[in-house]
Order: C-alpha cells, then structure tokens, then sequence
C-alpha cells in the first residue's frame, strides 16, 4: 500500500501566489491543494487530512487569521503559516496559538516557508496521532 504524502494545504486569493506555492510544495514531495478562499477550504472533503495549512492573512470574507481562530473553534489542530504581504510586527509578536508555526512576509524565501512546513510536520507527528 502506497505510503501517502503529506496534504499541505493553501489558501490564498491571490492566483500566482497560490499557484507558485502549490507548485513549490508538490516539486518538493508534498501533496498540495490551493484554495481561492476561507470558505472554499472549509468545504474541502478531506480538511481532517491537512497536514500544515499556508494561508494569507489578508483576503477578501474570511481573513487567515480568521479562518485559523474557526478551525479551532472546530476543534481542528492544523499546524498554520501565515502569510502576508503586509507585515506587522504587533501581530508577528502576539502569542496567536499554539497551532500558528510561521508569520513570513511576502515574498519569502522557499527555505524559509519549508523550514515552517517541516515544523509543522514534524509538530503533527509528534501529537495526538499515534501513528
């Protein structure tokens, strides 16, 4: 049985930032699903697979931080990268949760969003998943 990839979902309005990241994360080894919106994301069937969400905090209906503070409310644990194209270091500073594993101000560096991914992942397996 084929051993699956982990799920790395974006969430981005911005359709060449969401399609560069999608395309980063597959090259890398990843499984890789871009979202347009919050509200499309939130309807993915296979949201409980999410192994690290990437999402901009600035978007149109439901920010990135607001969609982190939903999925919580859920009582989903997906270990998240904020992303921005303005920066603030008030919000970088703030303790947002212990599920938020990056803030990277647009554009960053490929390095530097894997180093989140791998945090995330390796957060992911060392929780409640026994597996």
């Amino acid at each position: 049985m084929p051993i699956k990839k982990p799920l790395i979902a974006i969430v981005d309005d911005d359709q060449s930032m969401r399609e560069a990241t999608k395309g980063l994360m597959r090259s890398l080894g990843f499984e890789a699903e871009a979202f347009s919106s919050a509200a499309d994301f939130l309807k993915y069937p296979q949201l409980r697979r999410t192994a690290c969400l990437v999402t901009d905090i600035h978007m149109p209906g439901m920010s990135g931080l607001d969609l982190h503070r939903r999925l919580v409310a859920l009582g989903e644990s997906i270990p998240t990268v904020l992303i921005t194209a303005y920066p603030d270091e008030n919000l970088r500073a703030r303790r947002l949760g212990p599920d938020i594993v990056g803030y990277l101000a647009k554009p960053f560096g490929e390095q530097d969003l894997l180093n989140c991914i791998r945090s995330a992942l390796a957060r992911g397996s060392d929780g409640e998943s026994g597996q």
